[in-house]
C-alpha cells in the first residue's frame, strides 16, 4: 500500500510581510501532479493545514479547492489539526466529508477509532491523533499521572485498541525529542513539548507534522515530511519534498521522497551594494525569488531596501555585516518586524527598557502566558 505524507501547509501564511498564497497555490498544484503520477492509495495530512486558528477567506477557499480536486481522484484523505489550527473549525462537516473519503479528526476527546484500508496483505489501520497539550488529556484521564507531552501521547495511544499483528499507521502532530527545528516554528521554553519516540513502538509508520525540515525521528519509519515551502531563511538550504510511504507485508516499510520545486525560492546573498547590483552577479539568479540580503559595506547605503528592490523585487530582509555591527553587537538594520516572533519582540523591548536580557524563568513565564492568551483567542 502506497501513502503520500504531507504536513504543515500553513495555508494563508505571510513571511516577512509577503503573502504566500500565490506560492501555496502553485505548490499544491505540483503536489496534485505528484499524486497523479504516484497513484497512491491514500493521503496523510499531519496538521497545520492553516497558519492561523481563524484562517482568512482566501486560505479557506484555497484549501477547499485542493480538497475538492483530491476527492475527485477517489482517494481516501486523512487530516488532523496541528497547533496552528482550530480542531473544531477544521472538523466542520467532517461527517458529511466521510462520504467523499475525506476523514478529518475532531478535537481529541479520549478515544480514536481507526479507519482501515485493505490490500493484498490485509488491513492497514490509520489512527488520527490531532495536536493536544497535556492539560487537555489530563482532564480526560483523571486516574493517570499526566505531566508531560510524552505522558499525554502515551495515555492517548494506550486507549487505542491496536492489533500488533496488523499494520498500523499513526498521523499526529507533536515535537519528537531530537528533531531539528527552524526559526519558523513555534518554540516552547525549555523543550517542555518534547515527546519521546518510544511511545510510538506499536506503529509501523508514524506520519508526523510540526517540524518544518524533512527528517526521521528516532527511526526511518517515524518521520516528519516537512513543509512544502520554505517559511523562513533558516530553511534556505532545505530540499522540500513529498514523502512516499509503501507498506508491504507486516514489517516491510519503505520510505522515499519526491522533490518539490517552488514558484519562488528563499535565498540568502551577501556582498557590497555594488557587487549585488552588478549585472554579472544578479543575472545568474532568479530575481523573482525571495531574498535575504547581507550588505558588507562599511557605511550604510541610503534607502538601501528601496534601491535593492529595483533589482530584487521580492527582497524580504536586509542586514549589515561589517566592523561596526560586529563590534557593537547592533541589531541588523531595516529588518522587518514581521520576521521576529512575539517573544523576540518583547525580549528586545525588555532589554532596551531595563538594560538587561530576560532570564530563563521570565522567558518561561512569558511563553506560558502567550500560550494561554492564544488558546483563549481560539
Amino acid at each position: 500500500m502506497k501513502l503520500i505524507h504531507l504536513s504543515d501547509l500553513h495555508i494563508g501564511k505571510q513571511v516577512n510581510g509577503f503573502s504566500m498564497v500565490e506560492d501555496q497555490t502553485y505548490i499544491l498544484d505540483e503536489i496534485l501532479t505528484i499524486i497523479e503520477n504516484q497513484k497512491p492509495d491514500g493521503i496523510l495530512m499531519a496538521g497545520d493545514i492553516y497558519d492561523k486558528p481563524i484562517p482568512s477567506l482566501e486560505a479557506v477557499e484555497l484549501f477547499d479547492q485542493f480538497l475538492v480536486r483530491l476527492s475527485q481522484k477517489k482517494l481516501p484523505v486523512f487530516i488532523i489539526s496541528g497547533n496552528h489550527d482550530s480542531a473544531q473549525r477544521l472538523a466542520f462537516a467532517s461527517q458529511i466529508m466521510k462520504e467523499s473519503k475525506v476523514y478529518v479528526s475532531p478535537a481529541y476527546q479520549g478515544a480514536v477509532e481507526p479507519v482501515s484500508l485493505e490490500d493484498e496483505w490485509g488491513k492497514v489501520n490509520i489512527y488520527l491523533l490531532p495536536f493536544f497539550k497535556p492539560a487537555q488529556v489530563r482532564t480526560l484521564f483523571l486516574e493517570q499521572e499526566i505531566h508531560t507531552y510524552t505522558d499525554a501521547v502515551a495515555a492517548a495511544i494506550g486507549q487505542m485498541d491496536i492489533d500488533p499483528k496488523e499494520r498500523n499507521v499513526l498521523v499526529t502532530h507533536q515535537f519528537v525529542t531530537g528533531a531539528s527545528r527552524c526559526d519558523s516554528e513555534e518554540l516552547t521554553a525549555g523543550g517542555t513539548d518534547n515527546v519521546d519516540a518510544e511511545v510510538f513502538q506499536a506503529f509501523d509508520y508514524v506520519a508526523l507534522g510540526h517540524i518544518h525540515g524533512p527528517q526521521n525521528a528516532g527511526r526511518e519509519t517515524i518521520r516528519y515530511c516537512g513543509t512544502p515551502l520554505k517559511y523562513s531563511f533558516s530553511e534556505a538550504n532545505h530540499q522540500k519534498s513529498v514523502t512516499i510511504v509503501e507498506l508491504g507485508e507486516k514489517g516491510s516499510v519503505t520510505v522515499g521522497t519526491v522533490p518539490l520545486v517552488p514558484k519562488r525560492d528563499l535565498k540568502k546573498i551577501r556582498g557590497t551594494y555594488m557587487e549585488l547590483t552588478a549585472k554579472s552577479f544578479y543575472q545568474g539568479l532568479d530575481q523573482e525569488d525571495y531574498f535575504h540580503v547581507t550588505l558588507t559595506d562599511e557605511e550604510d547605503v541610503p534607502e538601501a531596501i528601496g534601491r535593492l528592490r529595483a533589482v530584487y523585487p521580492n527582497l524580504m530582509q536586509l542586514e549589515y555585516d561589517n566592523k561596526r555591527t560586529r563590534s557593537s553587537g547592533a541589531l541588523p538594520v531595516e529588518r522587518p518586524l514581521q520576521s521576529q516572533s512575539p517573544m523576540e519582540l518583547f525580549a528586545d523591548f525588555y532589554e532596551a527598557q531595563n538594560n538587561q536580557a530576560l532570564n530563563q524563568e521570565q522567558r518561561r513565564y512569558l511563553s506560558e502566558l502567550m500560550e494561554t492568551i492564544w488558546e483563549e483567542e481560539q
